[in-house]
């Protein structure tokens, strides 16, 4: 049996930090900066972008919009540390609260 917390570590966490280093990216940031800003690894953000990590959810609008919002208080420096983990907190519970938030087979039932 897969505990829940299981699926948000191994499937929702990585989806989400991979949609906010794609925005990072799209905003000008560098892989390595964007790794700077999550508090993650390079190579996480390198396996983010080629869709080798964190790809498997769609997140619907809202969502997206939130990611969104995320990487732009991100690159104006607005939030660090703590504040970035109950931001993400934050996202997860939104698709936590309902489980069509996502389209993968492999997110709902949280």
């Amino acid at each position: 049996m897969e505990a829940p917390c299981q699926k948000i570590v191994w499937d929702v966490l990585p989806a989400i930090r991979a949609a906010i280093a794609v925005e990072l990216v799209k905003h000008g940031v560098s892989q390595v900066e964007a790794s700077r800003m999550l508090e993650i690894a390079p190579s996480a953000v390198s396996q983010y972008l080629s869709k080798k990590r964190g790809y498997n959810i769609e997140f619907r609008e809202d969502i997206r919009q939130a990611i969104g919002v995320l990487a732009d208080d991100l690159i104006k420096e607005d939030i660090k540390g703590t504040d970035l983990v109950k931001r993400i907190c934050s996202i997860c519970r939104m698709l936590q609260d309902d489980e069509t938030a996502c389209i993968s087979t492999k997110c709902k039932g949280l």
